[in-house]
């Protein structure tokens, strides 16, 4: 069987998805502890909030802003044909702000951070030293952090987008004047009521975890003194992680249209 073959049947294995959700557990009461963060583990976080957030901030917000541009332009362009352009603003922040960019963000980071994850797991599993430190050691010292630091990204890059989104709504539509701001004002409030902004800060904070443990967690099948595992672990937590933004926001959808 191929690595891509094997790392597409971690997707079926019961097994491996209780390990990841055991692991999260763990991962999530740990990250949550003040005592976890000593000075190194403060320094691993930080380390990973910068090359995860801050290193990648001029591409992401170009990449966003571009993401904006274009299906503001596409949705107006599509209003005004079918005779609703007075709803065209809602339905621009409704797919972009709640739906588009919480996903993509979520892809951003595991395709720039979940990889890098999983792959230096996999070899602290391949090597041994998960083993030969006690699953403590490791966990808090470096996995934590870095799952911190991965799901504090998430979330400040989704929050930066929908930023970004919003104030080229406002743009696109009213122009560099503040004249429709009470109307925008009045569509934003509508859009982002109660159990939109519940539903959708819930949904943000699934993506920050899936994309922070899942990796990791797969990563520790890799087997002990086999290099030839760590392909396919670090794929598999790949599938497993773009498999479960899949699921998380096809949910969200459900619920919020059910």
């Amino acid at each position: 069987m191929n690595d891509a073959r094997f790392a597409g049947a971690f997707l079926f294995r019961p097994r491996s998805w209780r390990r990841v959700l055991r692991f999260g557990g763990v991962a999530i009461v740990a990250a949550i502890s003040p005592s976890t963060y000593n000075a190194q583990a403060r320094e691993v976080a930080v380390r990973q909030i910068y090359y995860t957030a801050w290193q990648v901030l001029p591409g992401y917000c170009a990449a966003a802003a571009l993401l904006s541009l274009f299906l503001i332009e596409l949705v107006a362009q599509f209003a005004h044909k079918y005779g609703i352009s007075a709803y065209s603003l809602e339905l621009v922040l409704n797919v972009l702000v709640l739906e588009l960019v919480p996903v993509l963000t979520a892809l951003f980071v595991a395709l720039r951070s979940g990889a890098a994850i999983g792959a230096e797991v996999a070899l602290l599993a391949v090597s041994g030293e998960m083993e030969e430190a006690g699953a403590s050691n490791p966990l808090h010292a470096e996995l934590v952090p870095r799952i911190a630091g991965a799901a504090l990204s998430v979330a400040s890059l989704t929050t930066l987008g929908c930023l970004v989104a919003v104030v080229l709504c406002y743009t696109s539509f009213y122009g560099f004047n503040n004249a429709g701001a009470a109307e925008f004002t009045r569509i934003v409030a509508n859009v982002f009521g109660g159990p939109e902004l519940a539903s959708f800060l819930f949904k943000c904070l699934l993506f920050g975890l899936a994309v922070a443990i899942i990796p990791a967690a797969t990563a520790l099948e890799a087997e002990r003194g086999v290099m030839r595992s760590l392909p396919a672990v670090v794929l598999g937590g790949l599938v497993k992680l773009f498999f479960a933004i899949l699921v998380i926001e096809t949910a969200a959808l459900v619920v919020k249209y059910a």
